[in-house]
């Protein structure tokens, strides 16, 4: 993957951007917050499959508070 790529997941949309090898932004676009999402990298860094991608997004998703739509206090 290079630039940008729009993803859906469990009726969700989301914008991934690449900024570097292994190096991705998750922009959640559906999302009741504007702009907000969450960054990740691998290491060693390497490319991800869009499967990877997904499996991303749903680890973040299952963390949101359904009233807040951000990352639960923990």
């Amino acid at each position: 993957m290079s630039g940008k790529q729009k993803i859906l997941v469990d009726g969700e949309t989301f914008i991934v951007t690449r900024r570097g090898r292994g190096i991705y932004n998750y922009e959640w676009v559906s999302g009741p917050n504007s702009g907000y999402g969450f960054s990740s990298a691998s290491h060693p860094a390497a490319d991800r499959a869009d499967e990877e991608h997904r499996e991303s997004v749903r680890d973040f998703l299952t963390e949101i508070d359904p009233d807040t739509g951000y990352l639960r206090d923990t």
